[in-house]
């Protein structure tokens, strides 16, 4: 009699590939394709009496339920959705769907044949728990979206949505952006003496120590007037071990991606989820990396001993690490979550090079080499500390040798080793040099997404699963903009964050977004029920929200930007078709960029610079049609035209197009309707060509 099939169903095609290849001709594994449920796309979809969800099939997604139940139909079942918040909903809806009970639901942290095969041996019942955290947060979403977004769309034309998580996000970028224009440099000198090729930094004043922007021109100048000779007071030296790295988790593995690789944090999570879920390779379909939304850096005894034996056949026995704890991050970190890691340390770089695509080695690259440092000793180092003194001015230099490498024979990181000198103790030695050089204090920097996820982390903002998306939300709503990978926050954003701070301050108060994180971690490990939490939270958001409906709110914010034609300073204010300036002396109107780099502080929009600036930078990529000069942009009286700096051409419009007419080819401007609406029109007044999008 022929065996019976199990069935089982997982998220993504890829990842039924791999594990239909390691379980062989009695399981049958299907994909769900993602989410099969979710709240309707078109209505609220909650009840706020009792907040039950009601849940409907994702549109789109009928025929992929419609394979599912007939390839399951009167076979053992077993759902292997990924491990987090989200994958256990997804097995939920799932067995509701199929009408499933007792245990059906098998995880793993990595696509191997011995975990595959003890996980399917050990199904366990869906975390009803995990499943209600991950309500909870889709609930408290959809509330906060579906409740402030009409309010915005009718305040703020340009606005898209509002989201709960974002929202405080998009308020740490802008604060960061108001500390940065409120900043003023502080000037500060830096002081350093040479002996015998030797650079010894300021250290002190009368024996007590001075911070480097404490440093003044005054104290320079005497310096460099009574600091002919020093003594070398002391020389003092230590050993110093330097700790291995702990190994990646989520947001760590997305910090190094941005730094070293210059990733998104988007592109990262899709590389490390098709590295984890098997890639197609000329060896065959394989896994390389364990799950990759994870808070543990826990490794498993497995894993432990697999890096253990390359690294004393790699190395030898003196580079083997000693055994770390894993560091959890949070409290509700189960053990089954571990690191992200290399499945088989043997795959390593150089033959993953032969096997995957250019970024898919990079990132594995990163992951293996970490993975690995980790479980190696720590390096050794000897720190020597030369003080020097002459009156009163104390100097010092630290002068760092390596005597053993450990895990920095592979995770090399930037740190000098310098050759020792030989002075001694005691003994004066004449100045041969002094340095000084002038500085200024720096404002705090803008955010990049490696320094978002850090912070966000830091706060309790997110989780690993969110991050990517928090970041791209707030790009695709254009309340933020990427220049030169920093994260800048728009005038749209500016007036969305202020909006949201004077209406639902807790929604942007990055303490309680973090404390509704808690609330949820408190769901899953069954500390509170949650209904409660929505409950607490729409309690008082509800008041907020009525509160918004009623008030009248208008956009009417003083500007630094003076009117062209009555010298009296425009008001930046919302109409039809959006933001503009309004000068409430002459009556003239001005339209505005929603993306310009604006700051908005209390009542007031700074956007003197950002329009200067947008001025200087859009100038034409396009030659003059008549002598082949560069065309300049310039403001007259008549608004903005373009001026070649080689001949008299000259035409009028906002921006000149990437393309060319495609009817004459002459070039095309952008310009502006009588309704305020952008379209693109040929300057050649013989040509009627006129177009909705720019010509590329």
């Amino acid at each position: 009699m022929e065996k019976k099939k199990k069935v089982i169903i997982v998220e993504s095609p890829a990842k039924a590939k791999t594990i239909e290849k390691i379980l062989g001709k009695n399981f049958k594994v299907i994909s769900s394709k993602g989410h099969v449920r979710d709240l309707p796309p078109k209505k609220f979809g909650v009840d706020l009496k009792t907040f039950e969800p009601e849940f409907e099939i994702i549109p789109g997604k009928e025929k992929v339920i419609e394979k599912i139940k007939k390839e399951t139909e009167g076979k053992e079942v077993l759902i292997a959705s990924d491990m987090d918040r989200e994958g256990e909903a997804i097995a939920w809806h799932l067995s509701n769907i199929l009408n499933l009970s007792g245990k059906n639901r098998i995880i793993f942290t990595e696509i191997t044949p011995n975990t595959i095969k003890k996980s399917v041996e050990n199904p366990r019942e869906i975390d009803i728990k995990k499943v209600n955290a991950q309500l909870a947060r889709r609930i408290l979403d959809r509330i906060v979206g579906y409740k402030i977004s009409p309010l915005l769309w009718k305040i703020i034309k340009g606005a898209m949505s509002a989201g709960r998580v974002q929202s405080a996000a998009l308020k740490i970028i802008c604060d960061r952006e108001r500390k940065r224009f409120l900043f003023k440099p502080k000037e500060f000198y830096k002081v350093s003496i040479e002996i015998k090729k030797v650079k010894a930094n300021l250290w002190g004043i009368s024996g007590k120590k001075i911070k480097q922007e404490n440093i003044t021109e005054e104290i320079a100048n005497d310096i460099k007037e009574t600091v002919k000779e020093v003594i070398l007071e002391k020389i003092s030296e230590k050993e110093r071990k330097k700790s291995s790295p702990l190994p990646y988790i989520t947001s760590t593995l997305q910090q190094d991606a941005a730094t070293k690789l210059g990733f998104p944090v988007s592109k990262t999570m899709q590389i490390a989820q098709a590295l984890y879920e098997g890639v197609d390779t000329k060896e065959g379909h394989i896994a390389f990396i364990t799950y990759m939304r994870t808070d543990s850096t826990r490794v498993s005894e497995e894993a432990k001993e697999m890096a253990k034996a390359f690294i004393e056949k790699k190395f030898g026995e003196n580079y083997l690490g000693t055994t770390k704890k894993g560091k959890k991050k949070k409290k509700n970190v189960q053990d089954a979550h571990e690191c992200i890691r290399p499945v088989n340390v043997e795959i390593t770089p150089e033959i993953a090079q032969d096997l995957l695509n250019k970024d898919m080695y990079k990132l594995y690259k990163i992951i293996w080499k970490r993975f690995v440092a980790s479980q190696m000793k720590e390096a050794t180092y000897k720190d020597k500390t030369y003080i020097f003194k002459s009156g009163k001015y104390e100097f010092r230099t630290t002068i760092s040798h390596r005597i053993f490498d450990g895990f920095e024979i592979i995770y090399p990181e930037k740190e000098t080793t310098e050759k020792a000198v030989q002075l001694n103790e005691g003994e004066k030695y004449k100045v041969s040099k002094i340095n000084v050089e002038k500085d200024a204090t720096k404002p705090p920097s803008r955010f990049t997404e490696a320094t978002l996820v850090k912070t966000l982390e830091a706060e309790g903002i997110g989780r690993p699963s969110t991050y990517a998306t928090i970041i791209s939300t707030l790009l695709q709503r254009k309340y933020v903009v990427k220049e030169k990978k920093e994260l800048v926050p728009t005038l749209l954003g500016f007036v969305v964050e202020d909006f949201l701070t004077k209406k639902f301050p807790e929604i942007v108060d990055k303490k309680f977004t973090a404390l509704m994180e808690e609330e949820l971690d408190k769901i899953e490990e069954g500390e509170k029920k949650w209904k409660e939490v929505l409950n607490e939270f729409y309690s008082k958001f509800s008041k907020d929200l009525l509160n918004a409906q009623k008030e009248f709110y208008t956009i009417n914010y003083e500007t630094d930007l003076k009117c062209e034609e009555c010298e009296n300073t425009y008001k930046l204010k919302i109409g039809k078709y959006g933001l503009y300036l309004n000068c409430e002396s002459c009556g003239k109107n001005k339209s505005i960029d929603n993306t310009l780099n604006a700051v908005i502080i209390k009542n007031n929009a700074y956007i003197q610079k950002a329009i200067e600036k947008n001025i200087k930078e859009t100038v034409s990529e396009n030659s003059c049609p008549k002598c082949g000069g560069h065309l300049t942009r310039k403001k007259g009286k008549f608004g903005y035209y373009f001026k070649c700096d080689n001949c008299d051409f000259t035409v009028s419009g906002y921006k000149i197009a990437a393309g060319r007419c495609p009817k004459c080819s002459s070039v095309v401007v952008m310009k502006r309707s009588k309704n305020n609406k952008i379209y693109w029109a040929c300057s050649n007044p013989d040509c009627d060509y006129m177009s909705w999008n720019e010509p590329k």
